[in-house]
């Protein structure tokens, strides 16, 4: 039982440190000996004699056992927190990556419960509940100098471990599904909390606020009702623990007395055996007491270790691209069963081409989007950057050379110089390149600290334009190569609409591959390609200037022919 809750602990990274701390057990539990073993003497040898010289050297004996059992468990302790802390350092960021990455896939947010995972093992090693497991295995020495002392003894002393090794198993059996229980709903409640959260604005602004949080309520009571079955089932059987401890305690020390009044054991030897009977007893107590603490880090593990990696390992990273694009016959699905978001799509961009994506809200502009950044990954067909699939690019080497601009833009809290730097070091020559090209660097001048201006929390400093102005300076930062738009044009006023107009000019210019996706596409700039969507699948590819000379309803606003979408 013991075991497979928690063979998580040999893992590799860890290992070292579990040797360390398993050889300062050893030293510690040896030097529990002699306490015992020190009193024995001194009822049965020192007070019988009245020898002091027997005395001192018992006591400085018993001294340096006393020191060597503070070494061993301050050693153990710092061992344990080393190997949490390697967890912490280990996992952290690559779950976070792999966690935007998941979140980047399905167009949500990043899933920071895994982070909670990783907190919850850390906090496990360093705990109490852990100590238990490395004091476990020395229980059988503890019996047998008991039995050494007095057969009988050791003879009930084994029965009581025996006892609290089932009450252990009982634990774990009715803990199990309770623990299990909890956890989800504690999810389930975090999931419906920042739910809420993201829809504050709604919610606040329409009044909504009574129902958001009754819908909360809901499922915090259902979490409350959870966690109150755990905490009765387990609060009783840790009582039941604690108080069997002591009865067999009590039981042992009466049956040393009662062999003691017949003649067959000495008082030091009934002293020191229910002495060491409750430091026997000890970690396997601990062990219940903490049951539910080694269940979450074990399951925790378990989630960790489900959650498959995405990040590549060894690629030969590829030279700058020139901005080439070709989708060959592409479909994608949210998942198996599912209709098809895009279906069969096939194109192609010559580097320093610019391409407009129209097509009604819903006809797959944006999953094309997310598909030419290789954010998400086609289920059928490939999509090359400069003849190379785009999933085969390593991501941190490629974005240097993408710029992006979401539908919905994040900025991140800090400066403004540290948003258009895509949070790296900021090189102020840099920022100020992208934030020319992106003609808003009159406006970030005119800003209360310029470009050191704190944007806050979510951005709330700025308005709808001002963010997006900024997140389209980022885009630009480092002069890529393909820069993707996804709705440029959305909440910008007049002023902003040019500026758009003069940075689309300006990369046209400089060679740059864009793609723009939108309703109005004839609105930000003239474009060299004009795809047009309808429910997934391609209805107008080809030549900007053929498409308007055959139908100007296709870069015009499209409302009068049927089949085509604004």
């Amino acid at each position: 039982m013991v075991v497979n809750a928690v063979k998580w602990l040999l893992a590799s990274r860890l290992r070292p440190f579990f040797l360390v701390a398993a050889a300062a057990s050893m030293i510690l539990n040896l030097a529990l000996l002699v306490p015992s073993i020190y009193m024995y003497q001194v009822f049965d040898r020192v007070l019988a004699s009245r020898n002091n010289e027997t005395l001192l050297m018992l006591s400085v004996l018993a001294g340096l056992a006393l020191f060597l059992g503070y070494f061993g468990d301050s050693v153990r302790s710092t061992a344990l927190g080393l190997a949490g802390r390697t967890v912490d350092r280990f996992l952290s960021p690559i779950a976070l990556e792999d966690s935007l990455k998941r979140a980047a896939s399905r167009a949500g947010r990043a899933d920071t419960e895994v982070l909670r995972d990783i907190a919850q093992l850390r906090a496990f090693l360093n705990g109490s509940a852990v100590l238990a497991l490395f004091d476990v295995p020395w229980l059988p020495v503890y019996l047998v100098v008991i039995a050494l002392m007095q057969p009988v003894l050791g003879l009930i002393a084994m029965l009581g471990v025996m006892l609290l090794l089932a009450l252990a198993l009982l634990t774990e059996r009715f803990t199990r599904a309770p623990t299990a229980l909890a956890t989800q709903k504690s999810r389930a409640t975090n999931d419906c909390a920042r739910a809420v959260a993201r829809g504050t604005e709604d919610i606040v602004g329409m009044g909504m606020s009574k129902a958001a949080i009754a819908g909360w309520q809901v499922c915090h009571d259902d979490e409350l009702r959870a966690q109150e079955r755990l905490v009765r089932v387990s609060s009783r059987l840790s009582a039941l623990a604690r108080m069997s401890r002591q009865g067999l305690q009590v039981g042992m020390f009466a049956l040393g007395a009662w062999l003691v009044i017949d003649g067959q054991s000495s008082s030091g030897i009934t002293i020191a055996a229910t002495i060491l009977l409750g430091r026997a007893l000890q970690p396997v107590e601990q062990l219940i007491v903490g049951w539910r603490t080694i269940v979450e880090a074990r399951a925790a593990w378990s989630r960790l270790s489900q959650r498959k990696t995405s990040t590549p390992q060894g690629r030969v990273v590829l030279p700058a691209p020139a901005g080439k694009i070709d989708v060959e016959r592409v479909w994608y699905s949210t998942g198996s069963g599912r209709p098809a978001l895009i279906k069969g799509v096939s194109l192609r961009v010559a580097a320093g081409e610019s391409l407009g994506i129209m097509g009604r809200s819903g006809s797959g502009k944006t999953t094309l989007v997310r598909l030419l950044l290789g954010i998400l990954r086609p289920y059928s067909g490939v999509i090359r950057l400069d003849e190379a699939d785009i999933s085969r690019w390593d991501r941190d080497s490629l974005g240097a050379h993408i710029g992006y601009l979401p539908q919905d833009v994040e900025l991140f809290s800090g400066t403004v110089a540290d948003n258009i730097a895509r949070l790296g070091t900021v090189d102020s020559e840099k920022v100020v390149a992208a934030a020319k090209a992106a003609h808003v660097h009159e406006m970030i001048l005119h800003m209360p600290d310029g470009y050191d201006t704190r944007v806050g929390e979510a951005a709330a400093m700025l308005s709808g334009g001002q963010r997006r102005r900024i997140a389209l300076a980022r885009a630009l930062y480092g002069s890529p190569r393909l820069v993707v738009l996804d709705e440029p044009n959305a909440n910008l006023d007049a002023e902003g609409e040019v500026a758009l107009a003069r940075t689309l000019a300006d990369l046209k210019r400089n060679g740059v591959t864009v793609v723009m996706a939108g309703h109005q596409i004839h609105r930000m700039a003239p474009v060299d390609k004009l795809l047009v969507l309808n429910n997934g699948a391609v209805e107008a590819f080809g030549r900007a200037d053929a498409l308007s000379a055959r139908n100007t309803a296709v870069v015009l606003p499209i409302h009068s022919r049927p089949g085509l979408q604004a």
